[in-house]
């Protein structure tokens, strides 16, 4: 494990609180994950929303990155967040579920080329990776996205659908 990765996942409440005061909506997450993946989007900024989480919903990011997409990526190379952090007045305008486990912190949509990688991703996780819910989510009979959460408010339920029709 690197020296960096070493000091990501040591990042306290202390450094978020200190950044967050002074305007630095870029944390670095972990080794290879910044806070603003999770907070870019378009629909916030065409709709003036403010996307910025809070502490908690920070450090339950900084958990998914750790646990769940750095092992991913070191399988299967860049990650591209798709969806990640989402304010509840932007949940909302997208039309997601009122429990969205993405306004949190504790979930993110990762892009995939293909059904193929989908699918390896899918099965790479479920033999590999604790997680909390496990979507391979398809729209119009093509893969959409792989969704994925972790929690460390309970016990993970490892719910896998390899087929979820959004």
């Amino acid at each position: 494990m690197s020296d960096t990765y070493e000091k990501h996942t040591t990042f306290s409440i202390n450094n978020i609180m200190e950044n967050t005061q002074n305007n630095n909506t870029d944390i670095q997450l972990s080794e290879h994950f910044r806070l603003s993946e999770f907070t870019r989007s378009a629909t916030a900024i065409r709709y003036g929303i403010d996307n910025q989480p809070e502490i908690e919903d920070i450090e339950a990011l900084q958990s998914l990155c750790v646990n769940v997409l750095e092992p991913l990526r070191k399988r299967f190379g860049v990650i591209r967040i798709t969806s990640g952090y989402r304010s509840p007045k932007l949940n909302s305008v997208i039309g997601g579920s009122r429990t969205s486990q993405h306004m949190r912190g504790e979930a993110a949509d990762i892009h995939v080329g293909s059904l193929e990688v989908a699918r390896k991703m899918f099965a790479y996780i479920m033999a590999n990776i604790d997680f909390d819910q496990l979507l391979l989510e398809m729209k119009g009979g093509r893969v959409h996205c792989l969704h994925i959460s972790y929690t460390t408010e309970r016990v993970n339920r490892r719910m896998a659908r390899s087929s979820y029709q959004v």
